[in-house]
């Protein structure tokens, strides 16, 4: 795996990690009952945001290093997700 490859998988992992955070402990306009005028009631209140994305920082850092020790490793390959046999045989050696 490339460096490139390497901050790529880190960035995907990051963002998917920051969606699955940003809900947790929310607090919505609805929920402490000021409601602004001209926002929805789902509207957040309180959203850390800086505290989730240092959160994310290291969740994500721990999933990338998990995900590029078994790339690495080789412990799967390329050749075990081909189903459809379209790479051919593997080369003998």
């Amino acid at each position: 795996m490339g460096i490139t490859s390497a901050i790529v998988l880190y960035v995907v992992i990051w963002f998917l990690t920051f969606f699955v955070v940003m809900p947790i402990r929310i607090q919505t306009q609805g929920d402490l009952g000021r409601i602004v005028p001209g926002t929805h009631a789902g509207s957040p209140e309180h959203h850390h945001l800086k505290k989730k994305a240092w959160i994310t920082t290291g969740i994500a850092f721990v999933l990338w290093a998990v995900c590029a020790y078994v790339i690495l490793s080789g412990m799967i390959s390329v050749r075990d997700i081909d189903m459809f046999n379209r790479m051919g045989p593997p080369a003998a050696g």
